[in-house]
């Protein structure tokens, strides 16, 4: 407990009991002992006897002084650090050779650690002893950590490792939350309030100024984003800049070149629309990438490929279609639906770019643009003129019925173009957001075949049990519960677990308003295999509860909820030669 007091001249108990062992008079030694150990101020050895007359022990007296002193010592290095001579670090260094030698006794050790948190650049040597102790490690300021870690990437990959694991899997509990709604779903908190999570404020605080650390966090997710191809690792890079930016960390954010493009960004993310000036601003930074510095691209892509960049570039790819439908213009002649291809397309050729270390954007096939999304609008066209030819008067009606066949060009890219599949999937969302339940009908079965099964991958099922909310209604007809379960979600079911969740979780939801019959089905159907997970155990446990407590309790009718979408229809001038309706 008191190691290190000898080297510094300073008697400690095993001197005081060598002392007693060998002297002839115990009091007298004691006495001697207290006066050369005690607080050397010559007026205050008359004044003790006043605290023995009123029964404070002098320990008591000696520790309060001792605290006091301790204080106003740290007190005073905090103040040399701050102030401007100098020489001040000289002397933090100098009281830090003093001192290091207590830094084991738990009473002084506060005071090296505050010299040492203070100290730009700790001496080697001592940087050394404190990572070689675990317990010195563990109680030195994250300051002191970073001077060691800067040094030491496999320890602050161990520092790192669990935090990214937490940041992980929060995000994917955020995908299964039991709560279903197109209001609050993963992509509602905005930018700023993510930025307060745990992980991303521990990281930043990790991080502090230093660019060799923000270097080698950027590498651990790019390392990371390359072994699992998960998505969350891009959302985390972004929002490790942005808070660096929040906070005004000019050191790191001047020379991370994506800074300005990620700022422009964020601001679409939070507005989850790309508006025509920062439309523009976005493009000048992808064109201004100079010969030589091409690897930005791939830093660039990690960005894009942030489902919540992701998910603001696919909405106003919508909400552009919207506009060009209602100014009868070709999506080929939109500048600004060209520029969000471009970006979508960086984006979804993120993993292959780093990867392969080739850093080039990805060339857009033509034919998404003068194929696929004509043959997308087309089915807005069909849907038209089936509504149109229902309000006519019977004598004028013909035998039209909805059409369930889908142009072969929109099912051929929905199956083999990434930014093709991306805009399909939302323009389903779209779709079941306007309630549209036989435009919803004839879309389900295509998705079952799309561009490496991303209409089963976690984000797009979250997102699509959310708005199915909205048709709950619908789920009392055997043809909508046909078209949902069986034409979708229980073609991939048994191969896919994170399916197998994500339908409980809309049954969960929805149990009461789907037809009876179905739910029989569907509740043999969806009984977990042995080898299933815990989760997925969990899930069907509560639905069946949650089933036998309704034949018990018939539920009360639900309330509709209100609304406010964000994407607003746009009205469509109607002519002759082109129907046209809302998308």
């Amino acid at each position: 407990m008191f190691a290190g007091l000898p080297e510094l001249g300073i008697s400690n108990g095993e001197d005081l009991k060598e002392t007693l062992t060998n002297c002839t008079e115990p009091l007298k030694a004691i006495d001697q002992f207290q006066t050369e150990n005690g607080i050397l101020l010559p007026t205050l050895q008359s004044a003790l006897p006043f605290l023995d007359l009123h029964g404070t022990p002098r320990l008591e007296f000696h520790q309060s002084v001792f605290d006091e002193l301790r204080d106003k010592l740290m007190e005073r290095v905090a103040t040399i650090a701050e102030g401007k001579d100098e020489d001040r670090y000289g002397k933090l260094e100098e009281l830090l050779e003093k001192s290091f030698p207590l830094v084991k006794m738990p009473s002084i050790q506060p005071v090296v650690m505050q010299v040492l948190k203070h100290l730009p650049k700790v001496p080697e040597k001592k940087l050394k002893l404190v990572m070689a102790d675990k317990e010195l490690y563990k109680v030195c300021a994250v300051e002191v950590k970073r001077q060691i870690w800067q040094d030491n990437q496999a320890l602050f990959g161990d520092e790192v490792s669990p935090l990214l694991k937490q940041y992980i899997v929060e995000k994917e509990a955020a995908l299964f939350s039991s709560d279903l709604s197109i209001l609050h779903n993963f992509f509602s908190p905005s930018p700023k309030a993510r930025r307060q999570g745990e992980v991303v404020l521990k990281l930043t605080q990790m991080i502090g100024k230093n660019v060799k650390l923000y270097d080698m966090v950027l590498q651990f997710l790019r390392t990371l984003f390359l072994r699992t191809r998960n998505v969350h690792y891009c959302t985390l890079r972004a929002e490790l800049l942005m808070s660096l930016h929040d906070l005004d960390i000019s050191e790191i954010c001047s020379v991370d070149p994506c800074h300005k493009f990620t700022w422009c960004l964020d601001a679409c993310i939070r507005e989850k629309f790309v508006d025509a000036k920062r439309a523009r601003e976005l493009q000048g930074f992808l064109d201004g990438v100079k010969k030589g510095q091409e690897q930005v691209l791939g830093d660039l892509s990690m960005i894009l490929c942030d489902p919540f960049a992701c998910n603001t570039l696919v909405l106003s790819t919508v909400r552009n279609l919207q506009e060009l439908l209602s100014q009868d213009a070709l999506p080929r002649d939109s500048p600004d639906l060209m520029l969000l291809l471009r970006m979508l397309s960086l984006g979804q050729g993120a993993w292959d770019m780093i990867d392969s270390q080739v850093f080039k954007e990805p060339r857009l096939e033509l034919e998404v643009v003068t194929r696929f999304l004509p043959a997308m609008l087309s089915l807005v066209v069909d849907d038209y003129t089936f509504t149109v030819e229902q309000k006519l008067p019977n004598e004028e009606k013909t035998s039209l019925t909805y059409p369930t066949a889908l142009p072969d060009a929109f099912n051929k890219y929905l199956q083999e173009n990434r930014v093709a599949c991306e805009i399909g999937l939302y323009y389903t969302l779209h779709i079941a957001k306007q309630r549209n339940k036989n435009a919803l009908q004839r879309l389900l079965p295509a998705l079952v075949e799309t561009h490496n099964d991303m209409a089963f991958g976690d984000i797009f099922l979250h997102l699509l049990t959310g708005h199915l909310t909205l048709l709950s209604d619908e789920f009392g007809t055997e043809e909508f519960c046909s078209a949902v379960f069986d034409g979708f979600l229980l073609a991939s079911f048994s191969s896919k677990e994170n399916v197998h969740r994500h339908t409980l979780r809309l049954l969960l939801h929805l149990h009461h308003k789907v037809l009876p019959s179905c739910v029989e089905t569907l509740l043999k159907t969806l009984e977990p295999p042995k080898q299933s997970s815990d989760q997925v155990k969990e899930l069907y446990i509560q639905l069946t509860e949650k089933l036998e407590a309704q034949k018990k309790s018939p539920p009360q009718p639900d309330e509709a909820p209100s609304l406010d979408l964000g994407l607003h229809p746009v009205t469509v001038p109607t002519t002759a030669s082109t129907p046209t309706t809302p998308l």
